[in-house]
């Protein structure tokens, strides 16, 4: 029979997201993709089939790819040119291995182009790319993982209490990433979906004033916000040693494994109220409820950004 493909299985999005698939459908079913030996070795070992890719090469993905029925696109988290080639990769060789949809996780309000976000473009483009390519499709649009706000306000929390953003007032319905997660590895058995734009969106808009609040009543602490311009914002990320473009140097465990460009300008779009975007469409998709953000706080330790996974050259 054909076969489930999720690629991105050594990362953090798609290793969550195959821990729902292998509990939804049965191991034959699937194919994991990674460019991590090591991390496709234990679902080697548990029956699972698996393949070797890298991205940022055609050659080989369409022989890994066959067989498939449908493939999930986990996007690369680097920006720019880069991540567009790669995701042209896949989606090319997906057609020519006979893949009939790709489910491509992709961001909030992706298709504005009045969006300032610099992550919206390639996700754009992506989009753009599987529609042109005439392949079956859904779109993921996720809301913000909450995972990188808490790793962030515990990271200020010990240095000092105050939270500087340059997101204002502006609202979102943060979402858990194993939420988003989960809605991969529905949507991926979503047979009857077709061509298709799912907003996968948290329980409630907020603040981030809103947000630290409740990480306060959480946890104890009292840490304060403090509202600040895009140019503080870069000059703050500058002095943790954050990269301002994904071609810059990523320290290890850092609270903030982005580039400061793409966190600067997500943030001028919360301000200016293009990601405050919240409908029911996750649980039509899974049937669960999103989680709260009252409740990954007081789980703080299960919801951490993580480090960062990527290949990228």
């Amino acid at each position: 029979m054909t076969k489930i493909i999720l690629t991105g299985v050594d990362g953090n999005l798609g290793a969550q997201a195959a821990k729902y698939l292998m509990k939804l459908t049965e191991h034959k079913n699937l194919v994991f993709c990674g460019y991590s030996k090591e991390a496709l070795q234990k679902y080697a070992d548990l029956g699972i089939e698996t393949k070797q890719t890298d991205f940022n090469h055609k050659e080989g993905l369409a022989e890994a790819f066959e067989n498939g029925s449908v493939l999930a696109l986990i996007s690369m988290p680097f920006v720019g040119e880069k991540r567009q080639r790669a995701h042209r990769n896949v989606v090319d060789a997906a057609k020519e291995a006979g893949v009939q949809k790709i489910v491509y996780t992709s961001l909030v309000n992706a298709g504005d182009p009045t969006n300032p976000s610099k992550e919206k473009i390639d996700h754009a483009y992506t989009e753009n790319y599987i529609i042109n390519s005439g392949l079956d499709y859904i779109f993921l649009r996720n809301s913000q993982y909450a995972e990188a706000m808490i790793t962030s306000y515990y990271s200020f929390a010990q240095n000092g209490g105050v939270m500087t953003s340059n997101q204002g007032d502006g609202l979102m319905a943060y979402i858990s990433r194993k939420d988003c997660a989960k809605a991969v590895a529905y949507a991926l058995l979503a047979y009857d979906l077709h061509y298709r734009v799912v907003n996968c969106n948290g329980p409630e808009l907020m603040t981030l004033g809103q947000f630290i609040e409740i990480g306060n009543q959480a946890s104890g602490n009292h840490v304060v916000y403090q509202k600040v311009s895009d140019e503080e914002t870069y000059q703050a990320f500058d002095a943790m040693g954050v990269p301002r473009t994904t071609d810059g140097k990523f320290q290890e465990h850092s609270a903030a494994p982005y580039s400061s460009e793409g966190m600067v300008t997500f943030g001028q779009a919360i301000r200016e109220g293009k990601m405050d975007l919240k409908t029911n469409e996750f649980k039509k998709l899974t049937g669960s409820d999103p989680l709260t953000v009252k409740y990954m706080f007081e789980h703080s330790a299960d919801f951490q950004i993580g480090d960062r996974h990527s290949l990228d050259n």
